[in-house]
C-alpha cells in the first residue's frame, strides 16, 4: 500500500509494513542510478533531463513498499542500457525540496512516487508500487515520447557489449527490446538465449528457444545458441568431476577418453581455452581417434561459443595448422 507523507516514524496502519533501514544503495559505479538531495537535485535531475529522461524515485526510510519497489526500478533502468537515468530522493531528509516541488505542481502526498522529468519538465508519474511489467511499459512509453528509443542496430550493439562484459541481465533487457521491434531478428533470438544461459537460466533459455520463429530455426545465430544451451546443460554435471578427471589423467596421460571427458568438464567450468586445448592435444596425437570425435566436439564448441568468443579464434587457428600442415 502507499504511505502518506507526514506519518510519524514508527507509526503503523493495519496491514502496512515499516522498515527502518534504507533501501539498498545504487549499483557500484553506475552513473545512471544515483542519490540526490536538495543541493544536487538541479544538476542530477533538471540539468540531466535536458539530455535524457530522468526518473526521480521519492522514498523514505520508513516506507516498506518503497524498499520493495526501488529494486524493480533499478532493474528496469539498468536494462534500458543508459537511455534513462534514475535519481533517488529521500523526502524525509529533504522536506524543503518536497515543499519546493509542491509549488511547481508536484505535491508529494504519498509514496512510492516516481516522477519522470524531460527537458526540465515533469512529463509523467508512477504512483504507488507497480509490477516490473508496468514499469517496463512506463519507461518504453517515456522513451517513445522523448525520442529516446534506440535504432535496432544500436540496441543490438549495446546488448552484445553488455553480454561480453558479463552484464547478462542488462543484455536480456536489451535483446528483449530488439525483439519487440524486430520479432524475426535472428541475432536478437540468439543473443537472448545466450544471455539467459549466462544467467544460468536454462529453463528461460529453453523457453526462448521454443519461441523462435520456425523460419529462423536453422539460422547460424539460433543453431549456435541451441548448441550453447545443450553444451551448458551437459557441462553443468561434467564440471563437478573436473578435479577427479585431472587426477586420473595425470596418472594416465595417454588416455584420450579421460582427456575428452576433461574437455567437457573444463568447458562446463567456463575454462574454454583449456577445454579447446585438451581436444587439440587429442587431435595432435591421434587425429582419427574414435572416428574423429575430438575434432567433432571441438567444432561443436566453436558453434556454441560463437566466433566472437576469445577462445574460438586461437583454437580455430591451431586446428587449421594441424589439419593443413
Amino acid at each position: 500500500m502507499d504511505h502518506l507523507i507526514g506519518q510519524p516514524r514508527g507509526s503503523q496502519q493495519p496491514g502496512s509494513s515499516f522498515i527502518s533501514d534504507t533501501p539498498a544503495p545504487p549499483q557500484a559505479g553506475s552513473v545512471m542510478i544515483v542519490d540526490a538531495d536538495q543541493r544536487s537535485f538541479m544538476p542530477e535531475v533538471l540539468d540531466a533531463s535536458r539530455d535524457l529522461p530522468v526518473l526521480v524515485d521519492f522514498w523514505a526510510p520508513w516506507c516498506g513498499p518503497c524498499r520493495q519497489f526501488t529494486p524493480v526500478l533499478e532493474k528496469v533502468v539498468t536494462a534500458a542500457g543508459g537511455r534513462v537515468k534514475l535519481v533517488k530522493v529521500d523526502i524525509e531528509a529533504n522536506q524543503a525540496l518536497a515543499g519546493q516541488l509542491a509549488q511547481i505542481g508536484l505535491p508529494i502526498q504519498s509514496i512510492p512516487l516516481v516522477a519522470a522529468f524531460y527537458k526540465g519538465q515533469i512529463v509523467d508519474l508512477i504512483q504507488g508500487a507497480q509490477p516490473e511489467s508496468e514499469v517496463k511499459r512506463f519507461i518504453e512509453a517515456l522513451l517513445k515520447l522523448t525520442g529516446g528509443a534506440m535504432p535496432s542496430a544500436d540496441i543490438l550493439a549495446a546488448a552484445r557489449t553488455a553480454l561480453q562484459e558479463n552484464r547478462a541481465e542488462e543484455a536480456v533487457g536489451l535483446f528483449a527490446s530488439l525483439l519487440e521491434i524486430e520479432p524475426e531478428n535472428p541475432d536478437g533470438w540468439g543473443g537472448m538465449i545466450r544471455a539467459l544461459i549466462a544467467l544460468d537460466d536454462d529453463a528461460g533459455a529453453a523457453e526462448a528457444l521454443s519461441q523462435v520463429p520456425a523460419k529462423l530455426a536453422d539460422h547460424p545465430e539460433v543453431s549456435g545458441a541451441r548448441a550453447a544451451l545443450a553444451l551448458h546443460q551437459e557441462g553443468r554435471a561434467a564440471a563437478a568431476a573436473l578435479d577427479g578427471l585431472r587426477t586420473e589423467l595425470a596418472a594416465s596421460p595417454g588416455d584420450h577418453t579421460l582427456r575428452f571427458r576433461l574437455a567437457g568438464a573444463l568447458n562446463g567450468a567456463g575454462q574454454r581455452a583449456e577445454a579447446a586445448q585438451a581436444l587439440l592435444d587429442i587431435i595432435r596425437t591421434d587425429r582419427d581417434w574414435n572416428n574423429g570425435a575430438a575434432k567433432t566436439e571441438l567444432l561443436r564448441f566453436f558453434e556454441a561459443w560463437g566466433n566472437a568468443d576469445p577462445a574460438t579464434l586461437p583454437a580455430r587457428r591451431k586446428l587449421s595448422a594441424m589439419l593443413f600442415a
